[in-house]
């Protein structure tokens, strides 16, 4: 991939990093409270901002709303793309 590529999927730190450390989740909690196929791995990039597929974020915005069931959140609430 080429800079100009890589910096188009580099969007910076996201909403939902702070929303994690707020509430004091890690990347660790979000996967075990997820019900699906969710890696360290896709937690660890949408907090620091590389592009997923929007089947990704939903994964992670299941996850949150199971970790967080009293708080409901919208996918423009957890990622700024």
């Amino acid at each position: 991939m080429t800079g100009d590529a890589m910096e188009k999927n580099d969007l910076g730190v996201q909403p939902l990093d702070a929303l994690m450390t707020k509430h004091a989740l890690t990347n660790h909690a979000l996967v075990a409270v997820s019900t699906e196929q969710l890696s360290h791995k896709v937690v660890q990039k949408a907090r620091k901002g590389r592009r997923l597929t929007s089947k990704a974020k939903t994964k992670i915005l299941n996850a949150i709303h199971l970790a967080l069931p009293e708080l409901k959140f919208a996918h423009r609430d957890l990622f700024n793309y």
